[in-house]
């Protein structure tokens, strides 16, 4: 544990809790957390993830506008609902982003845990991809990802990272149920 994993951990515990109750301002919140997990994770070699992070960046971008564009006349952002095909669609597109990622990460790396890494964080893209989209149901792929994460952090070390992920495990809880009434 560092100074710079503790500060990784407290700025993605505020981003993904101004996911949950859906501000605006989770946006920049969350892509100041995914350029210091980027360094954390090149630090401890976990590939697939730090690309990861930068592909978050990327998908950020595209939920802020998302989001912006999808406020009721109140102000609240609109939940609107997956569809079994589109649900579908993205556990399938995971699944094959998994299978390439893994043997990219496998065969010409030196990952630590070149499939399970990217197994979680093809499936991430999803769950982000249909976060930004306003999806409730992203949040029970979201528990599923963050289950796993927290195995994955502690083979690797990263106790106070595994401990954010369990507790985003409680939060993903709480955004479920709060999209869902929403």
């Amino acid at each position: 544990m560092t100074g710079f994993e503790i500060i990784a951990v407290v700025v993605s515990f505020a981003g993904i809790w101004l996911t949950a109750t859906r501000r605006m301002l989770c946006w920049p919140v969350n892509f100041v957390a995914c350029a210091l997990y980027f360094k954390l994770f090149l630090d401890v070699r976990l590939y697939a993830d730090m690309v990861l992070q930068a592909l978050f960046g990327i998908a950020i971008v595209y939920g802020w506008i998302a989001w912006a564009r999808g406020k009721a006349d109140t102000g609240d952002i609109v939940v609107r609902p997956l569809h079994r095909a589109q649900a579908s669609a993205g556990l399938a597109a995971g699944a094959v982003g998994a299978l390439a990622i893994g043997w990219f990460m496998s065969r010409y790396t030196n990952a630590a845990l070149p499939w399970m890494d990217a197994g979680l964080s093809s499936f991430s893209l999803v769950a982000q991809y249909s976060t930004a989209r306003r999806h409730a149901a992203s949040w029970l792929l979201w528990i599923v990802v963050d289950v796993l994460y927290v195995g994955m952090f502690i083979m690797k070390g990263l106790m106070l990272t595994a401990g954010l992920y369990a507790v985003m495990i409680a939060l993903a809880v709480m955004g479920y149920r709060r999209w869902r009434a929403a």
